[in-house]
């Protein structure tokens, strides 16, 4: 909410040369006005495959972390702060497979990670069918830090 009033307009600005649809809460279509749709809780859940995305205004880093664990879709999260606390409380408490500091989402993929070419995505924590050992019910989360870098 600290930020909303001056990074909306300047988004909704960046993001119109390409006709990106925005849909938004109430306080967001009452900053960025008729330009934009009204979000629905199928809109934060759904993966938009073109131009699109959702956006909602929140209270809190409590709230903000409620949100997204409630609607993504567990594969990549990240956090724009310039506040060390509350980045570490969103490592910890994100529930994604890679979480990201001040860095793109885009830099989730497995040439990036050096796992050579990327032959799939898989958002299950668990992995592994029939007998098991210990490596086996153990899950990976991907910590990333950046500087503001982009893909």
């Amino acid at each position: 909410k600290n930020v909303a009033e001056q990074f909306l307009p300047m988004a909704a600005e960046g993001l119109a040369p390409d006709h990106v649809a925005i849909h938004g809460c109430p306080r967001t279509m009452d900053i960025l006005g008729d330009s934009i749709a009204p979000a629905t809780d199928e809109d934060y859940g759904r993966e938009y495959l073109g131009y699109e995305i959702s956006c909602k205004v929140v209270d809190s880093l409590d709230e903000a972390i409620e949100h997204i664990n409630r609607f993504n879709t567990g594969h990549s999260e990240c956090i724009v702060t310039r506040d060390y606390d509350a980045s570490q409380r969103f490592l910890e408490e994100v529930d994604a497979a890679a979480v990201y500091v001040n860095a793109s989402t885009r830099f989730t993929d497995g040439f990036e990670f050096g796992f050579g070419a990327e032959i799939g995505i898989s958002t299950q924590k668990l992995h592994a069918r029939g007998p098991m050992g210990l490596t086996a019910l153990t899950t990976t989360k991907y910590i990333i830090y950046g500087n503001g870098q982009v893909r």
